[in-house]
C-alpha cells in the first residue's frame, strides 16, 4: 500500500474534521454534473485509480481527490465565472501543498471520453492535460 502522509485530511488527525459535515452535504446534493462525472471515477474505473468525492483537505472541500497521483479535479459551473480570481488563489494554495490542479467546465461532461482522456493525461502527468 502507498504512503500518502502529508495529504490533508480529517483522517487520522482532526484538524480538518470541521470540513468533514459540509463534505457530506455537498455529497448528498452533489450537481448532475458532479454525480455524471463520479459515475465515471468512482469505483477505480478511470484508469484503476482511486478517487474520492468532497474530500476535505487544509482550508477546502475538494470536488474530486486522487491521493495517488495528488491530482484535484475541480468542476466549475457558471458560477465560477464570477469568481475567477479566488479560483486562482485556491489553485495556488493547493499547488502550494503539492497537488496539482484540473479545472474542468461542467459542459466538458457533454463530452465524456474526451474528459476522462484529459483526466488520465492529468494523472499521468500531462502538463497539456487542459490546465486551466
Amino acid at each position: 500500500m502507498r504512503d500518502f502522509r502529508g495529504v490533508p485530511s480529517y483522517r487520522g488527525g482532526e484538524p480538518h474534521a470541521f470540513l468533514k459535515e459540509p463534505a457530506r452535504a455537498l455529497r448528498r446534493r452533489a450537481t448532475s454534473a458532479e454525480q455524471r462525472l463520479w459515475q465515471l471515477l468512482r469505483g477505480r474505473r478511470l484508469g484503476g485509480f482511486k478517487f474520492r468525492r468532497q474530500h476535505p483537505c487544509g482550508a477546502f472541500v475538494l470536488d474530486f481527490f486522487c491521493a495517488e497521483a495528488r491530482l484535484v479535479v475541480e468542476l466549475d459551473g457558471g458560477v465560477h465565472d464570477d469568481q475567477v480570481e479566488r479560483d486562482a488563489a485556491r489553485t495556488l494554495a493547493l499547488a502550494a501543498l503539492g497537488f496539482r490542479v484540473l479545472r474542468l467546465p461542467n459542459a466538458a461532461l457533454d463530452s465524456p471520453e474526451q474528459t476522462c482522456q484529459k483526466i488520465l493525461d492529468a494523472l499521468s502527468g500531462d502538463d497539456h492535460a487542459g490546465h486551466r
